[in-house]
């Protein structure tokens, strides 16, 4: 796909642009519910002033909580997203063919229907190392055979992880259709009903990730070229899908783990951000991260307002958002390594 920034200054101008929109979103999501807070009340409640105030609580107890988690989530499933369309070679691919999605959710009713857990800091680490399984036994699975690893092996052991883990869950909700409405919120994704403490510790895992592929960006566009050329030119090319899987694994996890299975945007935002800085992953990583970041934002205020008091699902939001591009992808083929 053509891009139309072809200077550094002309990217890193973009890139500021993107910054303010992305703060610009985060102001309106500490501000927009079903209680509208002003924006002086938004910037009195981050910097503690008016402690006692009904909108400090608000903003301090809800509203920060979700603006992280959706941002955080959002820029960690964009940049996964990226990767793996370049571990793959597909421009289709997205967190959810590795299964990770899943595998969260396979583990979380398992939880439910057999032990009982009905903990929410215990459940977002079960939706983690749900993740983390998955992704290693799609891993496990596309190294066998003489031919080792392979993309098109690991889509394809993606997809039947995928299908194998929604039989199983499908089957336990029926036999125990009680663990259904536990489970529930990692069906169909929200940013609702966390405390910022508890997914602290998930917000290292993304930094260590992002960090990670920052770090891999330089070898990334080096295989883009082809694997054979890669290895021509020295690059130990198994090693950097390994670390690529590792990165996109924490990351997908991560955003399971902290907001449900949410879908489109680690699909549709590395498309976007394509458009502006072509495959250069050094441009590529950051500029998928705030774009995913401020869609998320976008569709959780959304999600909130468009059929007050109730919500509608983060998860839907994103459907109806991403489908449509989901399809001008399809009939316009575009390609990875473009």
């Amino acid at each position: 796909m053509t891009y139309i920034l072809r200077n550094q200054k002309a990217k890193m101008n973009m890139l500021l642009f993107l910054t303010f929109l992305l703060i610009t979103a985060a102001v309106f999501s500490l501000a927009v519910g079903q209680h509208f807070v002003s924006l002086t009340s938004v910037y009195r409640a981050i910097f503690s002033f008016d402690q006692q105030s009904t909108r400090h609580l608000i903003i301090r107890s809800t509203r920060l909580s979700r603006t992280v988690i959706a941002l955080a989530a959002g820029g960690s499933l964009a940049v996964a997203g990226a990767l793996m369309q370049a571990l793959t070679g597909n421009p289709l691919a997205a967190p959810g063919i590795f299964g990770l999605n899943s595998g969260a959710v396979f583990l979380l009713v398992i939880a439910a229907t057999f032990f009982g857990v009905t903990s929410m800091e215990l459940s977002i680490w079960l939706a983690f190392f749900g993740s983390m399984l998955a992704g290693l036994l799609v891993y496990f699975i596309a190294s066998l055979g003489r031919s080792g690893l392979s993309s098109l092996k690991m889509i394809l052991a993606g997809a039947a992880v995928t299908a194998l883990f929604h039989s199983f869950t499908q089957g336990l909700l029926v036999i125990n259709q009680e663990s259904l409405e536990s489970v529930l919120f990692w069906l169909s994704g929200s940013t609702a009903g966390r405390d910022l403490e508890m997914i602290m510790p998930l917000l290292s895992f993304i930094l260590g990730a992002i960090i990670l592929a920052l770090i891999l960006a330089k070898d990334i566009n080096i295989l883009l070229i082809g694997e054979e050329m890669a290895a021509g030119l020295g690059q130990k090319t198994i090693i950097i899908k390994l670390l690529l899987g590792l990165s996109i694994v924490i990351l997908a996890g991560s955003s399971v783990a902290a907001a449900g299975a949410i879908s489109f945007i680690g699909l549709v935002v590395p498309h976007i951000s394509r458009f502006f800085v072509g495959n250069n992953y050094h441009w590529l990583i950051i500029y998928s991260f705030i774009i995913g970041a401020v869609l998320l934002l976008i569709a959780d205020i959304a999600a909130r307002i468009i059929i007050m008091p109730q919500e509608v699902p983060i998860g839907v939001m994103t459907a109806f958002m991403g489908a449509p591009f989901f399809v001008y992808i399809v009939r316009r083929g575009f390609k990875v390594n473009a």
